[in-house]
């Protein structure tokens, strides 16, 4: 039995399209950031990474609701369902990896600025001692 293409067929594949228009103008986005990374200052390495956090997570969301919906997973190929099951893994295992990575250097890279006393006293906060050992190092995490 095929069903004739409705109004609300037309505006799901019109909302298909368009988000995939959205993301490929994201990705020409990244490609261009990606090229200029050595030329970047802090501030923009910065902002650029927080911008890209900012696009997975709503990726992320939108994925999550798209895996949700009876219509989508009704209809959706077990293959493309592996595909998604062993992208998401491995992008997530890399992420993770990242994390430890990240965190451990940056952990290891503190601890010896505070040992050799270059850590930026406006941004630290101090307890009443002002020995190294007794440093509070602030953490946002």
């Amino acid at each position: 039995m095929v069903i004739k293409l409705g109004e609300n067929i037309r505006l799901f594949e019109a909302n298909l399209k368009k988000w995939v228009a959205a993301q490929q103008n994201f990705l020409s986005t990244l490609e261009k950031i990606e090229r200029k990374i050595d030329e970047n200052d802090r501030l923009e390495m910065v902002l650029e990474t927080r911008m890209a956090f900012k696009h997975i997570m709503r990726t992320i969301k939108a994925f999550d609701k798209w895996l949700q919906d009876p219509f989508i997973i009704g209809h959706m190929p077990r293959e493309m369902l592996i595909d998604v099951q062993r992208t998401i893994l491995r992008i997530t295992k890399e992420l993770v990896k990242l994390d430890i990575k990240h965190t451990s250097e940056f952990a290891d890279y503190i601890l010896d600025l505070n040992r050799e006393g270059k850590l930026n006293p406006l941004l630290v906060g101090e307890t009443k001692k002002k020995e190294p050992e007794q440093t509070r190092l602030t953490m946002w995490r």
